[in-house]
């Protein structure tokens, strides 16, 4: 197997020494990289100055990263311009006009390519009024590597600001106005933690290659027995497919973190194509792309369609087939015409990987519910998505697709992919 950089907790951060007394436990600081304390210095100066010196007091070495877009209010060892130099279009993307929300969303995107150009982040810990803005730059950053976002939006939905990443959101409870008896209480709590995480690391248990599965109920016969067979020498992740699951699954792909990819599960683009709530976004797949990280793919759950409870389900879709999972999910049979598409969609994609590929195809039915008498067998839609599937993807030495008289929960067809992926990561 192709060696992989895998990141691990900073071990240069902070030595922990127990002293003499008991129940005392003291630092030693090294050379080390910084906890950089991230927020609006216009709007929170005293905020983040006070929350310096709570983590330098804890025996953190502190990098105080200012990202506002007015006059600066603290002295910041890298200041709000210097962080807007990474944009693309330059300073002025952030700083040349009066309109502050497009000042916001270019301080954005130029804290993102700033955080991706440093090296000596041990971890992260930002402060709102700039929550989009710091977990912009959050997101972009290893797995694993600690992340702390105190906000008042944390008691809220953080999916757009946490997306597929570990970031630890912490409720201000009140506004972060000025220091007060709760803000100055929360701001302890979110210096000790994050001083905690960098410098309590814990060395790794698993030593064996770390590996992603995607799995829906649907298909966790497959995936629990693709898993149970390869546990004793890998390190199985699986991963819900449920939006955030193939996102996480390929931020770690992205991070180094996963060796090899058996995606069973590819029903996150049926969610993508055609509006269900379950979309893990147009970059499906792309990880896979960008990486050449061996590949083994199939099309579990591809004949279904993602909804909330029924009365959610769309007026013009509600002549459709339509199953209900549960009281808050109903799926919906992709058609023929569906399933075309999407098999275009995912050959194309894997047209773009120049790491080793492999697509099995389960003839028999690509799901729990796509088998003989139940809700969702359609041979006719099934059909258009393996042709869709043979016709479009440009096999060579590495590419394959290989189709099988099996259904996708058949021990044979697990079995295949334990094969299939025992030959990529070989190679």
């Amino acid at each position: 197997m192709r060696g992989r950089h895998i990141w691990k907790p900073c071990t240069c951060a902070h030595q922990v020494l127990l002293s003499s007394s008991p129940g005392q436990v003291t630092l030693e600081a090294t050379e080390m990289k910084s906890i950089f304390v991230t927020g609006t210095g216009d709007t929170k100066g005293v905020e983040l100055d006070y929350l310096r010196k709570l983590i330098r007091a804890a025996g953190g070495e502190v990098v105080l990263v200012d990202v506002g877009t007015g006059a600066p209010g603290v002295a910041a060892d890298i200041p709000a311009t210097a962080v807007a130099g990474h944009h693309p279009d330059g300073i002025g993307a952030v700083f040349g006009g009066d309109d502050r929300g497009k000042a916001v969303t270019a301080m954005s995107e130029a804290f993102a390519r700033f955080v991706e150009s440093r090296d000596d982040i041990a971890g992260i810990i930002g402060i709102g009024g700039g929550t989009s803005i710091v977990t912009a730059g959050m997101r972009r950053l290893p797995i694993g590597l600690p992340k702390v976002m105190v906000s008042t939006l944390a008691s809220g939905d953080v999916g757009p600001y946490v997306g597929p990443t570990d970031i630890t959101m912490m409720y201000s409870v009140a506004d972060i106005a000025g220091l007060n008896s709760i803000s100055r209480k929360v701001l302890e709590n979110a210096a000790h933690a994050i001083a905690g995480m960098v410098t309590h690391t814990v060395a790794p248990v698993e030593d064996k290659p770390a590996i992603g599965l995607t799995m829906f109920g649907v298909t966790t016969t497959c995936v629990t027995t693709v898993a149970d067979t390869l546990r004793d020498e890998f390190d199985c992740l699986v991963f819900h497919a449920t939006g955030s699951g193939g996102q996480a699954m390929e931020k770690l792909v992205d991070s180094g973190m996963l060796q090899a990819v058996i995606d069973v599960t590819t029903t996150e683009v049926c969610d993508h194509l055609f509006d269900g709530v379950l979309s893990a976004g147009p970059g499906r797949l792309d990880a896979i792309a960008r990486t050449g990280i061996p590949y083994v793919g199939s099309v579990g759950a591809l004949d279904m369609v993602n909804f909330w409870a029924m009365d959610t389900v769309p007026a013009a879709l509600r002549s459709r087939s339509l199953y209900v999972h549960n009281p808050q999910v109903t799926l919906m049979r992709t058609t023929a015409d569906e399933c075309r598409q999407i098999g275009l969609w995912i050959a194309d994609k894997l047209n773009a990987c120049e790491g080793p590929v492999r697509l099995l195809i389960p003839e028999k039915g690509v799901s729990g519910l796509d088998a003989p008498g139940k809700a969702f067998h359609d041979p006719d839609a099934d059909a258009a998505l393996f042709d869709a599937l043979e016709s479009t993807l440009q096999l060579t030495d590495k590419r394959r697709l290989i189709r099988l008289p099996l259904h996708i929960n058949d021990s044979a067809f697990a079995d295949a992919l334990v094969t299939n992926f025992r030959e990529v990561i070989s190679l």
